[in-house]
């Protein structure tokens, strides 16, 4: 399921206020992150969830959103997480590696839990690319993130 970024979802008056929340970002492409992070934190607290059912943490690079994520929910009672991270193209295949690796890697961590983990990862060929899907003309995937774990949400 994908959302319109653009578009306020209607969570039919759902209340989130009770779920906690982990994120989980990558320090890799800061220019990127910061902004998918502050949009998928603005996004959560107008559904509900206060800024102390959050809990934030950074991880150097997109690879290690994985153990992050993987962290968070055995040491902590939360709900779900988002890892949000931005992996742009190189010279070399790295880029494909990587984003396979964190994509299964999320996946398996999701299955492991029971719980929602979102892959809101960019995944570009430049960083024009990334700066139109965080707020740009493709949309913001830290709103499409947070929105995709509301709805994860609120279909359990």
């Amino acid at each position: 399921m994908s959302f319109d970024s653009n578009v306020n979802i209607n969570f039919h008056n759902k209340d989130f206020s009770g779920f906690k929340i982990g994120i989980v970002r990558s320090l890799w492409n800061t220019n990127i992150t910061d902004i998918l992070l502050s949009s998928c934190i603005t996004q959560l607290k107008d559904q509900g969830i206060s800024s102390k059912n959050l809990i934030q943490k950074d991880v150097p690079g997109s690879m290690e959103l994985v153990h992050a994520a993987n962290i968070i929910l055995s040491n902590h009672d939360i709900d779900g997480v988002i890892a949000l991270g931005c992996i742009v193209k190189g010279e070399t295949d790295h880029d494909k590696y990587i984003s396979n690796a964190v994509a299964n890697g999320l996946v398996n961590v999701s299955i492991k839990y029971n719980k929602p983990v979102i892959f809101g990862v960019l995944t570009t060929n430049s960083i024009n690319q990334a700066l139109d899907r965080c707020g740009g003309k493709h949309g913001n995937k830290g709103i499409e993130s947070a929105n995709t774990l509301l709805s994860m949400l609120d279909f359990y």
